[in-house]
């Protein structure tokens, strides 16, 4: 059950909505507005050409009609005042006419094809950069919330879905329609009784065209549900290739694969199977519209109800009738999948992040002092009404709420270094989330050198720390550009010293490239220890007032935390640190050590200290450390077990 819950909200996304939904148009049609005058000519364009496509049938009309016919002086035309009296001259008139509608026609679609196509990647370049804008904006627990894939999805996918509709959808929808008017208009002007006998077939094309789109609409939500999950195979095992192989399970990952590739297959294949029987069925019926015509209009003729021109003209007609409306089908898909596109771009759009600057912020002394008071927080999403009860209760651990951190105060005094130690899932990570209020407290405050962190201006506060993470974050482009990150103050020379102060500058040097040598997608080509460097070089170049290092040498290798301990003692001089850490080695000459215990604190003092205290830190210490220790304190598995459940 959990399962199949969990599969429908992976893949709601793909469920199809309403085929127009004026809301959603009114507000796609505001990214039009920059562009009115591309797109004014473009439906200028469009409409012109519609004239030019019903023209054509007319003039064979006019000129059987005037110049073939043996009856054709007693029938005039709109046209005929203006064509000459003989009949090789007027045919050739005719002619020209026809050929520089054609060679018009031309330009006209080339005119409205270029100027939507332009206007359409303009349209999709405002909207993925007011999109990923947007997602920058949001706070850290939105991304909790929403996978990768599914934002990745609302720039890429989404996007192309509404650029489909701009270019090809309403555009061609628009011209179809005028062209089914225009010869609708013509037919009934010409003849309205044979018009009607070529109409006869349309409520079987209707018909046919409703079950069409119903089958077709089920075809392509299995398609885009399959290759949602393709996508999600494909990245879970690529990513995982070398667990893959380490268990010898490529055989069994490929017969997964190929499950939900057949999948795609047969939804594709159905798909395929209603355009081939939907297509010959409109042409069987269009054909047969036109053999009534020359049936009955054929009598006609005979009986000299009906000129050769009008028939001709009817014939020709016909055949350009029953096309607009296959386009008009297929639109119609592309216009189902656009507001469906829309509504989840929209939804993303219109999601307000909740940590947001306030409109007055206040800025703090500069000092680099951190204050947490009697903190509680939860990464649950709390209504309302909870807000209001925390806020006046007193006892807030009654509350049915999974506490990450339970009243939870310190001070770190300016210029010191204070130590986070606990097992996994204490808090102690979310910590340092709190300092720069990646998430807001329900309860208690943080202050940052006296100012509570909703009071700062976030890019300000920020500004303020440098962090260090356990695994190392590069993104592509060069080394100088990774250490540098988008600050442009910070000179080449000052990145060579601080890549030198943390050992890692001779190792960059003897790169091809230096400084500039290319860093590919996550930096795949450095090893972790090289690129937990280049990250402590990126934290110094910054020269930041507080420093946050979350268990930054749990990653490496004990040469290279060697390397980086010695790099360390430069990096937290005259400034707030706080290290979180595993490894007590890395910690034990901090000011202050704070020891985490499911979500409170439960000790600080100084390394001496807490070891004389023989408490949690004490156990913690002789687990970590048990093979240096004399045997008389050697840790027993009832000290694990004790620490554990403590």
């Amino acid at each position: 059950m959990a399962d199949e819950k969990q599969n429908a909200q992976q893949h709601e996304d793909d469920v199809v909505g309403k085929a127009y939904d004026g809301r959603l148009m009114r507000r796609l049609l505001t990214y039009l507005r920059p562009y009115r005058l591309q797109v004014g000519v473009s439906l200028v364009a469009i409409l012109l050409k519609a004239f030019s496509d019903v023209l054509g049938p007319y003039l064979t009309k006019v000129a059987i009609d005037l110049y073939m016919s043996q009856r054709g002086a007693t029938h005039h035309s709109l046209l005929s005042r203006y064509l000459s009296s003989n009949a090789i001259t007027g045919i050739s008139e005719i002619a020209g006419i026809y050929l520089g509608s054609l060679v018009f026609s031309y330009f006209l679609e080339f005119v409205q094809t270029y100027l939507m196509q332009w206007t359409g990647q303009k349209v999709m370049y405002d909207l993925r950069s007011q999109i990923f804008r947007h997602i920058q904006r949001m706070q850290v627990a939105f991304f909790d919330r929403n996978p990768t894939g599914r934002l990745v999805t609302r720039v890429t996918s989404d996007v192309d879905a509404l650029n489909e509709m701009f270019t090809s959808g309403v555009v061609s929808i628009f011209e179809d329609v005028l062209v089914l008017a225009g010869i609708v208009f013509v037919m009934l002007r010409m003849n309205w009784w044979l018009a009607l006998l070529a109409f006869s077939v349309i409520p079987f094309i209707l018909l046919g065209t409703q079950i069409f789109r119903k089958y077709v609409r089920e075809s392509y939500r299995r398609i885009r549900t399959a290759i949602a999950w393709i996508n999600a195979y494909l990245q879970e095992h690529v990513s995982g290739m070398s667990v893959v192989q380490l268990f010898n399970r490529e055989e069994r990952a490929f017969q997964d694969f190929e499950k939900v590739n057949r999948q795609h297959m047969k939804a594709f294949k159905d798909a395929i199977m209603a355009y081939a029987l939907y297509y010959p069925a409109v042409e069987i019926l269009s054909s047969l519209a036109v053999a009534i015509i020359i049936w009955i209009g054929g009598r006609g003729v005979l009986r000299g109800a009906v000129t050769l021109g009008v028939l001709v003209a009817f014939i020709q007609y016909s055949q350009r009738f029953f096309r607009p409306i296959q386009d008009l089908s297929d639109k119609y898909n592309i216009l189902q999948a656009a507001m469906a596109a829309s509504e989840r771009v929209f939804r993303l759009l219109d999601t307000e992040p909740d940590i947001v600057s306030p409109e007055h912020p206040r800025t703090g002394d500069g000092s680099g002092r951190i204050e947490f008071r009697n903190v509680w927080f939860t990464y649950q999403r709390l209504d309302e009404a909870t807000h209001a009860r925390l806020r006046e209760t007193s006892t807030p651990q009654n509350e049915n709420i999974e506490w990450v951190l339970r009243d939870v105060s310190f001070t770190v005094p300016a210029g010191e270094t204070a130590a986070i130690v606990g097992h996994t899932g204490a808090g102690k990570t979310t910590l340092s989330s709190l300092m720069l209020r990646f998430y807001d407290v329900q309860r208690g405050a943080v202050l940052i050198e006296g100012v509570d962190v909703r009071e700062w201006d976030l890019q300000e506060l920020r500004r303020r720390f440098a962090v260090v993470l356990q695994d190392p974050v590069l993104f592509t482009g060069s080394i100088a550009s990774n250490i540098r990150l988008g600050t442009e103050r910070i000179t080449d020379q000052e990145i060579e010293d601080a890549a030198d102060q943390v050992n890692v500058g001779d190792y960059i040097r003897s790169l091809p490239g230096g400084f500039n040598e290319p860093v590919r997608e996550r930096g795949s080509t450095l090893s972790t220890g090289q690129k937990q460097l280049i990250n402590f070089a990126r934290a110094l170049a910054h020269n930041p007032r507080i420093l946050i290092l979350d268990e930054a040498t749990s990653s490496v290798d004990t040469e290279t935390e060697m390397r980086v301990r010695s790099a360390l003692t430069r990096l937290v001089t005259g400034r707030t640190s706080v290290v979180v850490a595993h490894r007590l080695s890395t910690i034990q000459t901090a000011n202050q050590i704070l020891v985490m215990h499911k979500g409170q604190l439960r000790e600080i003092g100084t390394h001496q200290q807490l070891l004389a205290q023989r408490g949690l830190y004490w156990k913690l210490y002789r687990l970590q450390y048990k093979d240096q220790e004399m045997p008389e304190t050697k840790v027993t598995q009832g000290d694990a077990l004790a620490f554990t459940a403590d």
